[in-house]
């Protein structure tokens, strides 16, 4: 597992085709995601300027959803690779710290209903898929695929998803304080 080279990332994405919900497989645990997160989900609308992505995205978590706001925009805008910026403002409650990171679709499927996503850095992973569960065969090949672009498969976690999914927002309990921000701060 080398990761020496550079990452490879997919080629001339269809980007309206690439808008709409994502559910969250697997992920590379992070300090960012609550720990117990269950259903989590991704949501992103093509905005009017038509080169800015909004990004909802969702969990749930001691059966409150929790959720935070973003955008999402090409880091070359010259370039054919699928490498985005992904800004969010923190904490949730009251948005005023910008924080930016790499989201990088390293993999797509050409019907674009699973993707794997990570950064140059080879810290965080994610298996997306269309739907809240995955043929054991497609996940399998995303972690081939993630292995040999030098990650440590070993450090995924699934994501637990109900089947169907949560309501969605303003039909259900929330997290309206970001507790679980600040308790991943902490670790917790």
């Amino acid at each position: 597992m080398s990761t020496d080279k550079p990452l490879e990332v997919v080629t001339g994405l269809d980007v309206p085709r690439y808008m709409g919900r994502w559910y969250e497989i697997a992920s590379i645990p992070n300090f960012f995601q609550p720990k117990n997160g269950e259903n989590t989900r991704a949501t992103y609308t093509l905005q009017e300027d038509g080169a800015t992505v909004g990004v909802l995205n969702e969990t749930w978590s001691g059966g409150k959803r929790s959720y935070i706001e973003g955008t999402a925009y090409k880091a070359d805008p010259k370039s054919d690779e699928a490498k985005l910026k992904v800004k969010f403002y923190v904490p949730p409650f009251l948005p005023i710290i910008p924080v930016t990171g790499d989201y990088w679709v390293l993999y797509l499927d050409d019907e674009y209903q699973y993707v794997l996503v990570g950064e140059p850095r080879r810290k965080d992973l994610w298996i997306l898929c269309r739907t809240t569960q995955m043929e054991p065969e497609v996940y399998d090949i995303l972690l081939e695929k993630a292995t040999e672009q030098g990650y440590d498969v070993s450090k995924l976690h699934k994501t637990p998803q109900a089947d169907p999914p949560p309501p969605d927002a303003g039909e259900g309990p929330e997290d309206k304080k970001g507790l679980w921000w600040f308790k991943s701060l902490i670790g917790k």
